[in-house]
C-alpha cells in the first residue's frame, strides 16, 4: 500500500498541522481537511494503479478499503487525542468505529458509500456525541457519502431482531478503530442473540429480497445493459450467497465454505473468479464515470472492454466479446446459487420450488419412481443411479422431459451431476435418434418450452447438444434495439410462440393467436423460431447462414425434407415481413405484389407472420405495440387477398369506385353537393390508400374548418398505439419540411406520414406520432401547438423553433457507429421512386431530410419511418421535378450527396448550393 495512505503517516501530518496552528482547531481545520483530501486522492490513485497492474478488482477494492480505513483511523485518533481528550474516561465514554455492509467486508469501490456504525456501550455521552459529530462532518467535507448509525450494543441487537437490513449489515461488521472490546462484544452477542436458531428465517428473507430485486431489474441476467451490482448474476447475488452461507454455517470468510462441504475447491475458485471479475468491472465503471454508476450502459461498455484488454475477433467486436464474458460470469453466479441451495435443501433448511408456471406438486407419496435412473423426492427429480448420465448420456435430455411430464424441477444435485457429465454428450449422442426425438418433443410439444430450454441452457446441455446454439450463448448484440443476449432472445421467442398457441397472448397478438390455430406445419414453425437468430455473430449474413444451419440440423432432429426446406426458408426470410411492414408503402400495389411473390403460399404467409410477431415481441419490453401489430395485419390482409385471387383481383378503377360508393353511404353528415365535392377533390391514390371511415373523418374536418388557416385534427389511435395528426392546408412545396420541423420542436416523434394533394391544391397530410402521454387532452394540446407553429411559419410570422435536444438518447447513441446509407429504387413502386435513408437516429432527423428533399424539388407522396433502437430507416416515395420516377444519374447522385450531408452534417447541409442538373 502507498505510504501516503498509512495511518501513522497521516496522523503525524495532522498533529504537525495542529501544532503549527497553535493547537487551534478553527485554524487547523482547513489544512487538515486538505491533507485528508490528499490522502483520499492518494487512496483512489493507489486503487486505480492496483487495478491497472494486477487486473484484479478485489485486490483494487481491498486497497481502497485499506486506504479509507487509514483515513478514518488517523482522524479518529487525532480527534480523540487532541480535540476531545479524556484523561480518566468513564465506562460510558467508550466508542468503536465499525465498518458495515460492503465496506465491512473490506472491499470498497471508488464511488461507493462508506457505511459506518459508531458503537457505544449504553447511552451516548456528550463526549460520544462530539466524537461522532466531528468524524462525520469531516467525512462529509471530504465529499464522501457516509451511511451511518450511532447505537449502543443493546440497540443494535434489538433492531437486528426486527429489521433484516440491519441484521445483514451487522453480519459483516468490521472493527476499524476505538474500543475493540466493544466490537468483539457486539459480534458475540449478535451471534448468540440474533443469529442462533434463526437460519431458516434469514435465508427465506434474503431469497425473497433477491427475487424482488430481480423483478425490479428485469428477472433475467441477460439484459444487454446489466446492473453490475443489483442485476441478476451480479455482485449482490454473490453477496447474498455469502450472507446466507455465513449466517447458516457460521463462517467468517468464503474459504471456510469448502471446509464445510458446501463448495468444492473448484467451485470456490469459481466464486473468487466471478467476484474478482465483477469487482473489476465495477471499479472501472466508477473510475470512468466519476460516480457510483452500477449500470453497464452501451456508452461505457466499449471503453471498459478496451481497459480490460478485449480485442476484436471475426464476427465479434471487442465489446461483444467482453459482454459475452460478462454474461458467462453472471451464469456462473447462478450455478453457484444452485449449488448452495442444494446444500441447504439437503439439510431441510429450504423448501424445494416447483417448475416455473407449473406449481402443481406430486400428490400422495414423497418418494416416487419415474424411471430406473430417476425418482421424485419432495417435488424434485433425484438420481436413483448416481452414474445415470455417464451410463446413458441420453438421460441428460430425458431428465428435462420428465420435468415436463411431472411438472417438477430436477434437484440442484441432479443438475450439478449433469454439468459434471457434459463431456459424455458427444457427437454420437447428438446423432442419436432418441436424443433428438426427446429434444424435438421438448421444443414443440412441452407445456412450458421456455422454462425447459432455459434450464437446459443454464446447465449447458442446450449448447452442447446443439453446438450452433452454444456459439450464441451469452452473446450480446451491441445495439439499443435488443434488450437480451441472443440465446435469451431465442428462448423468449419460443416462449412467446407457446403463449400465442396456448391462448395466453391473445390480447397482445390477436392475429397470430387466430392464425396459429390453422397452420399445418407447427413443428417446423417452432424449430424455425428456435433457429432464426442462431447464426448471429458470424461474418456473413445471419439469415443466410441460419438457413444453412437449419438445412444441416433439421434432418438430425427428425424433420422431413419438406419441413427442412420450410424451416430454412423461414429462417432466411425471418426479417422480411417486419422490414416490408415498417419501411415500405403498404398502399402501393407493387409493394404487396413483390411480397406476395416472395411468400407464394398461404401457409408460408401465416407461419412468417406468427414468427415475425414472436420475434419482435421477444426483442425487449414494450417493443411490440399496436402500431406494429396494425402494420403487420395490413400487410397480411393485402397479401392474403393477392394470393387468394391473384387472377381475379378487381382492377384499380373498380376498387376506387367501390371506395367512393362506400363513402357516399357513410358520409351522411354532408349534403349531396358536399359529398360530390369531396369525391371530385381527391385523386385515385387517396381512395386506394385511405380507409372509408378515415375519408369520412377528413371530409368532416374540411366541412368544419378553413383550410387557408390550416385545419388540424387529432385522434388517439389505441389500435395502433399512436397519436394521429391530420393537417389540411393549401399545398406548398415547403409544407412537409415545416411540419417536420414543428414536430421536432414539440418533441413529437413521427412514425409514418401519408401525404396527399387534392385537385384543388389542398394538402391532406396524415402523421402518426408516438404519444408522449396517455391523456388525450395532453396530446390534443401538443398537436395544437404544432399546428400553430405551422400556421406561423407558413405565414412568415415566426420561424420554426429549433427542437429540444434529446440529450440522454443522443449521449447513448454516441456509443454506436452506423454509417449513413442512401438507396434509390424505382422497382419498389410503379409510379414513384423510393428513397431509403438509414443510419444512426438523432433528434430532428426527419426535419433535416424533409428540408433536403424540398431543396431538391422532389415531390413526396408518402414517408415511412422505422426505428430499431439507435438505428433508423426512413423511406420516402417521391417523384422528380417533372412528376415522374427519377432515372437521371446526375440527379440521383445529387440526391445521395445531399441526403448524406443532411444526415451527417445538418448545419453545413443547410448552406449547400446544389449544382444545376
Amino acid at each position: 500500500m502507498n505510504a501516503a495512505v498509512d495511518t501513522v503517516t497521516i496522523l503525524g501530518d495532522l498533529e504537525e498541522i495542529y501544532v503549527e496552528r497553535g493547537n487551534d482547531w478553527n485554524k487547523a481545520r482547513p489544512p487538515i481537511l486538505a491533507r485528508l483530501k490528499r490522502a483520499r486522492a492518494d487512496a483512489l490513485a493507489n486503487c486505480a494503479a492496483t487495478l491497472d497492474e494486477t487486473k484484479s478488482g478485489t485486490v483494487a477494492a481491498k486497497a481502497l478499503a485499506a486506504g479509507q480505513d487509514a483515513i478514518i483511523r488517523a482522524f479518529y485518533r487525532f480527534a480523540a487525542e487532541h480535540l476531545y481528550p479524556t484523561a480518566n474516561p468513564s465506562v460510558a465514554e467508550r466508542l468503536a468505529v465499525v465498518a458495515t455492509g460492503g465496506y465491512g467486508r473490506g472491499l470498497l469501490a471508488p464511488g461507493s458509500d462508506i457505511d459506518l456504525l459508531f458503537l457505544f456501550p449504553y447511552r451516548p455521552t456528550p463526549w460520544t456525541e462530539s466524537m461522532v459529530e466531528t468524524v462525520l462532518y469531516m467525512m462529509w467535507d471530504l465529499g464522501l457519502k457516509v451511511g451511518h448509525a450511532a447505537r449502543s450494543i443493546d440497540e443494535c441487537i434489538k433492531l437486528a431482531r426486527t429489521d433484516m437490513t440491519i441484521r445483514t449489515a451487522l453480519l459483516e461488521c468490521r472493527f476499524i478503530d476505538g474500543d475493540a472490546e466493544l466490537a468483539d462484544s457486539l459480534n458475540q452477542r449478535f451471534d448468540q442473540a440474533v443469529v442462533r436458531g434463526t437460519g431458516k428465517k434469514f435465508i427465506a428473507a434474503k431469497l425473497a429480497e433477491r427475487d424482488e430485486r430481480h423483478r425490479r431489474q428485469g428477472r433475467t441476467r441477460y439484459l444487454v445493459e446489466p446492473n453490475v451490482k443489483e442485476g441478476k448474476g451480479g455482485l449482490r447475488d454473490l453477496n447474498t450467497l455469502f450472507w446466507i452461507a455465513k449466517y447458516f454455517y457460521r463462517v467468517r470468510n468464503e474459504a471456510e465454505l469448502v471446509d464445510k462441504g458446501v463448495f468444492s475447491a473448484n467451485e470456490f475458485r469459481l466464486f473468487k473468479r466471478c467476484d474478482d471479475f465483477l469487482w473489476s468491472v465495477r471499479c472501472h465503471l466508477h473510475f470512468l464515470t466519476g460516480r457510483a454508476e452500477e449500470r453497464l450502459t452501451f456508452e461505457l461498455q466499449r471503453e471498459i472492454a478496451q481497459r480490460l484488454g478485449y480485442a476484436k475477433r471475426p464476427g465479434l467486436s471487442d465489446v461483444e466479446r467482453f459482454m459475452k464474458h460478462y454474461f458467462l460470469v453472471a451464469k456462473d453466479v447462478g450455478d453457484l446459487t444452485l449449488i448452495l441451495c442444494a446444500a441447504l435443501e439437503a439439510q431441510h433448511v429450504m423448501q424445494a420450488a416447483g417448475l416455473s408456471r407449473m406449481m402443481r406438486t406430486l400428490t400422495g407419496q414423497s418418494w416416487k419412481p419415474l424411471t430406473p435412473d430417476f425418482h421424485a423426492e419432495l417435488n424434485r427429480i433425484v438420481l436413483t443411479n448416481k452414474s445415470a448420465f455417464r451410463d446413458d448420456p441420453v438421460n441428460m435430455l430425458r431428465v428435462f422431459e420428465l420435468a415436463d411430464e411431472h411438472d417438477i424441477r430436477p434437484h440442484p444435485d441432479t443438475l450439478h451431476e449433469l454439468r459434471r457429465s457434459l463431456r459424455a454428450l458427444d457427437p454420437t449422442v447428438r446423432a442419436d435418434p432418441e436424443a433428438n426425438r426427446i429434444f424435438l418433443r421438448i421444443l414443440t410439444e412441452s407445456r412450458d418450452p421456455e422454462t425447459l430450454l432455459r434450464m437446459m441452457n443454464e446447465t449447458e446441455v442446450l449448447g452442447t447438444f446443439v453446438p450452433d446454439f452454444g456459439k450464441v450463448v451469452a452473446m450480446m448484440q451491441f445495439n439499443m434495439y435488443h434488450s437480451y443476449t441472443v440465446d435469451e432472445h431465442l428462448i423468449r421467442t419460443v416462449g412467446i410462440l407457446a403463449d400465442i398457441e396456448n391462448g395466453r397472448a391473445e390480447a397482445d397478438h390477436p392475429l397470430a393467436s387466430n392464425l396459429i390455430k390453422t397452420v399445418h406445419n407447427r413443428r417446423a414453425l417452432y424449430v424455425a423460431v428456435f433457429l432464426h437468430d442462431i447464426a448471429k455473430g458470424r461474418p456473413k449474413d445471419h439469415s443466410v447462414e441460419g438457413a444453412r444451419i437449419a438445412r444441416r440440423l433439421c434432418p438430425r432432429l427428425g424433420l422431413t425434407p419438406a419441413e427442412t426446406d420450410l424451416v430454412a426458408w423461414l429462417v432466411e426470410e425471418h426479417l422480411t415481413m417486419s422490414i416490408v411492414a415498417q419501411s415500405r408503402d403498404l398502399s402501393d400495389p407493387k409493394t404487396i405484389d413483390d411480397f406476395a411473390n416472395k411468400v407464394q403460399s398461404f401457409e408460408r404467409l401465416k407461419l412468417l407472420e406468427i414468427l415475425t410477431e414472436a420475434d419482435i415481441a421477444a426483442v425487449g419490453p414494450n417493443v411490440w405495440n399496436g402500431w406494429k401489430s396494425q402494420l403487420l395485419a395490413t400487410l397480411f390482409d393485402e397479401t392474403e387477398a393477392i394470393i387468394a385471387s391473384r387472377h381475379t383481383r378487381r382492377p384499380r378503377s373498380a376498387r376506387i369506385e367501390a371506395a367512393k360508393t362506400a363513402f357516399r353511404e357513410r358520409a351522411t353528415m354532408l349534403t349531396p353537393a358536399q359529398r360530390d365535392t369531396v369525391l371530385q377533390r381527391h385523386t385515385p391514390p387517396y381512395w386506394i390508400r385511405t380507409a372509408v371511415d378515415d375519408a369520412v373523418y377528413h371530409a368532416e374536418l374540411m366541412s368544419k374548418g378553413d383550410p387557408s388557416n390550416v385545419i388540424v385534427g387529432v385522434r388517439m389511435r389505441a389500435d395502433r398505439a399512436v397519436t394521429e395528426m391530420t393537417l389540411i392546408a393549401p399545398d406548398a412545396p415547403r409544407l412537409l419540411a415545416v411540419v417536420a420541423g414543428a414536430c421536432a420542436s414539440a418533441q413529437a416523434n413521427i412514425v409514418s406520414a401519408d401525404v396527399f394533394t387534392t385537385t384543388d391544391d389542398l394538402a391532406v397530410d396524415i402523421f402518426a406520432l408516438t404519444p408522449l402521454s396517455g391523456d388525450p387532452r395532453d396530446e390534443e394540446e401538443r398537436v395544437r401547438r404544432i399546428a400553430q407553429t405551422v400556421r406561423d411559419a407558413l405565414a412568415d410570422r415566426a420561424p420554426v423553433p429549433k427542437p429540444i435536444d434529446a440529450r440522454p438518447r443522443a449521449i447513448k447513441q454516441k456509443a454506436f457507429h452506423h454509417p449513413t446509407d442512401v438507396l434509390i429504387a424505382n422497382d419498389w413502386s410503379d409510379g414513384y421512386t423510393a428513397i431509403e435513408v438509414s443510419g444512426l437516429d438523432r433528434p430532428g432527423l426527419f426535419r433535416d431530410l424533409a428540408d433536403a428533399l424540398l431543396e431538391l424539388d422532389l415531390n413526396v407522396r408518402s414517408a415511412q419511418i422505422a426505428t430499431f433502437g439507435e438505428r433508423v430507416v426512413d423511406v420516402f416515395y417521391v417523384t422528380g421535378p417533372d412528376g415522374e420516377q427519377i432515372s437521371d444519374p446526375l440527379l440521383r447522385a445529387k440526391i445521395v450527396e445531399r441526403l448524406v450531408k443532411a444526415y451527417d452534417n445538418p448545419e453545413e447541409a443547410r448552406g449547400i448550393a446544389l449544382p444545376v442538373a
